[in-house]
């Protein structure tokens, strides 16, 4: 599975505001700055989560982006979902594909796609965030 940049830059703005101890909101600009992420791209990025309910905003001069959730209720999967729809299992129409085979390709995509659901539901930012231990 590869993430789209949109994904990653998600992913990375999201762990900022995780990171982020101030119980303020942090304007995008802070953020893009902070990720190296273009502001204009990211804004798109931050409405969107904001509108799958991962986020707050908050306008005005002292406004911007926190948190509407945990770090440990918020998962990789639903950040990806929020950007790129529903991880699911999608088979194009192929012309000539015998019924027989169609049928075990789709048995098995749907079993990969249920196995990739539960693994990103399994983490969160807060796993994410977790210092490594020796």
């Amino acid at each position: 599975m590869k993430l789209s940049r949109t994904v990653a830059y998600a992913l990375q703005a999201t762990l900022l505001l995780a990171e982020d101890t101030s119980r303020m909101p942090v304007p995008c600009s802070k953020l893009a700055a902070e990720g190296k992420m273009p502001e204009r791209f990211l804004l798109q990025i931050l409405r969107n989560l904001v509108n799958h309910g991962l986020l707050r905003s908050t306008r005005g001069v002292d406004g911007g982006y926190m948190l509407l959730k945990k770090p440990h209720d918020i998962t990789l999967l639903s950040i990806i979902e929020a950007i790129d729809g529903p991880v699911d299992a999608g088979l194009v129409a192929v012309e000539g594909l015998p019924q027989h085979a169609r049928v075990i390709l789709e048995e098995a995509l749907n079993d990969v796609a249920v196995a990739t659901r539960d693994r990103l539901g399994g983490v969160t930012l807060s796993n994410l965030l977790e210092k490594e231990t020796v």
